[in-house]
């Protein structure tokens, strides 16, 4: 049954809960980046992307890239689980875009074969592209699975970032796990009731059906959870128990997110 649509589906909305729990996990250890002020943490790694895509210089880029990799073996976060869940899609994703650029940007000719050349600024600026992607997705990865969500949000209010955005962030990454398991069960339960192979026709209207009653429980939860709110006294800001308190260590490492940052910003000029 490999082939079959609801299995596959099923497998997955599991992989996605599965990478949520894994990241929770990660959050709770004991590893470098975890045990550093969120806001030292947002701004330190925000300014180093910034650093990352506009720097020139693509050995620049692999530094970043390398350092990037140093946290996350310091902070205990495999390198398979940032393969599968980063690297791979990244690669995927932005390869489709850069391909193009290889034939497509003029320039001094590589290889040649008919009417089709790869140049090398070609090769260039699809390097540039998905190394900047790569590097930029490891490093916001790393805050994420390092921070748990609450003191991101947080985090954001502190750089000042509209509570519009935030509310709207941490709404939907909350409600999005609990529509996979609503559109998990309900899969669950269609296929408890299925007796024998499905024609394609009728896995197509199944799956359609599916996908618009999830679409107007999605729209009736977010109507009642707004009221919810409202009732509770929610009025546009979230707040947070947990304070933030800043000790040395995390001037440290802000100290030394401002010196990679300024050190990339100037080479890579």
């Amino acid at each position: 049954m490999r082939g079959n649509f609801i299995e596959r589906t099923l497998r997955g909305l599991v992989s996605a809960s599965e990478y949520a729990a894994s990241a929770e996990k990660l959050a709770e250890s004991r590893g470098a980046l975890q045990r550093v002020d969120p806001r030292v943490k947002l701004a330190g790694l925000l300014s180093v992307i910034i650093a990352v895509v506009a720097s020139r210089h693509l050995w620049v880029v692999g530094g970043a890239f390398g350092m990037a990799l140093l946290l996350a073996l310091l902070s205990r976060i495999q390198i398979v689980k940032l393969a599968g869940w980063i690297w791979a899609p990244v690669l995927f994703f932005t390869g489709v875009i850069a391909l193009p650029a290889i034939f497509l940007t003029p320039g001094e000719p590589v290889f040649a074969w008919g009417r089709i050349t790869v140049t090398e600024q070609g090769i260039r600026t699809a390097a540039f592209l998905i190394s900047r992607a790569e590097t930029a997705a490891t490093l916001s990865t790393l805050l994420v699975v390092t921070t748990p969500w609450p003191l991101v949000l947080k985090a954001l209010r502190s750089l000042r970032v509209p509570v519009v955005l935030v509310a709207i962030l941490g709404m939907t990454y909350r409600y999005i796990f609990v529509m996979l398991e609503t559109a998990l069960e309900m899969i669950e339960s269609r296929k408890s009731r299925k007796i024998g192979i499905l024609a394609p026709r009728d896995r197509r209207r199944m799956a359609t059906s599916t996908a618009g009653v999830l679409l107007s429980k999605t729209l009736q939860l977010g109507g009642d959870v707004h009221l919810a709110m409202q009732s509770r006294g929610y009025r546009g800001e979230i707040f947070v128990l947990q304070d933030f308190r800043a000790r040395a260590a995390d001037y440290f490492w802000l100290a030394g997110f401002v010196a990679i940052s300024s050190a990339e910003l100037w080479w890579g000029r």
